[in-house]
């Protein structure tokens, strides 16, 4: 056991949890090569087989599910003893929740009287902003509605946004109207709710043609496989915003109007913990409104608050 890390246990409880690599490797933000790599360390570490594989499935072996409730259990209590180290340093713990951007200056924003822990597992903005209203987090970078505002009791400060562009086949990279282009709507309602919504307001809005798929391919090679039938410039979302292009394709920009998801803030209205405050504050103010307000902008409509 002396070499198995904290961070190997995540990622077999990420794949556990998922029974796919690909997705649980999306959820942690690391290549999936990289997470099968690490399976297969901790594994030999362990010297045990956790994962049955072939390329249809993924499933637990005996072992695996054995080990499963001990592996939890060991990471709670490593997060414990993060919170208790905290609270004897004197800086009080905030945890915080992200789909899949985090601001660069991060650490460095944050106050010094705050010990601030990035939580591990990666989940759609939905469920972040879910996961703030029942206390499980203190914060979450994410996209919420006005609606999802209220009817969970939250409240939002703009902290960062990613300006959309199209994937295309061929060699144009020139601009292409919102209007000529397609975006993708995914029938597994549980992983993209918050996506769907966005790009049904944006197809509704702009004039993009919504195309149903029910192949998970929102983002990775599938979406590029998608891109490649349609004969139309797909619209990228923000999950796929810094992957590299096959060769085949190519990324153009979108205008008529340019097109943004904004990143939000999203913390409790009862919140009293001044901690969670300084850090809001801490990582919102002088950002202003990064484009999206601006004319020839899209955004969604949402609740947030710019200040």
């Amino acid at each position: 056991m002396a070499g198995v890390e904290l961070r190997q246990l995540r990622y077999f409880v990420a794949v556990a949890e998922e029974l796919n690599f690909g997705r649980a490797a999306e959820r942690l933000l690391i290549a999936g090569p990289s997470l099968s790599q690490q399976i297969k360390v901790l594994e030999r570490d362990l010297g045990v087989s956790l994962f049955d594989r072939d390329r249809r499935s993924v499933s637990l072996t005996p072992a695996g599910a054995a080990l499963l409730p001990h592996t939890r259990d060991l990471l709670e209590r490593a997060d414990d003893l993060q919170r208790r180290a905290g609270r004897l340093s004197g800086a009080e713990r905030v945890r915080l929740g992200y789909v899949n951007w985090l601001p660069a200056d991060l650490v460095a924003r944050t106050p010094a009287v705050v010990q601030l822990h990035i939580d591990a597992w990666i989940a759609p903005s939905h469920t972040q902003a879910a996961r703030v209203a029942d206390g499980s987090l203190d914060l979450a970078v994410c996209w919420v509605r006005t609606e999802d505002l209220e009817q969970h009791g939250l409240q939002a400060r703009l902290i960062g946004a990613d300006r959309l562009y199209a994937v295309a086949t061929g060699d144009d990279t020139g601009d292409v109207l919102a209007r000529d282009t397609d975006v993708l709507l995914d029938d597994d309602t549980t992983s993209w709710s918050s996506w769907n919504l966005y790009a049904e307001q944006l197809a509704r809005d702009t004039g993009a043609r919504a195309v149903h798929i029910s192949d998970g391919g929102i983002t990775g090679s599938a979406f590029f496989d998608h891109v490649r039938r349609s004969g139309r410039p797909v619209i990228n979302s923000p999950k796929g915003q810094s992957a590299q292009l096959p060769p085949d394709l190519v990324q153009r920009p979108v205008r008529g109007p340019e097109v943004y998801w904004p990143w939000f803030l999203v913390w409790r209205g009862s919140e009293a913990r001044p901690a969670v405050r300084a850090v809001v504050d801490a990582l919102c103010d002088g950002v202003g409104d990064l484009g999206i307000d601006a004319p020839g902008a899209w955004r969604p409509d949402s609740g947030a608050q710019r200040q």
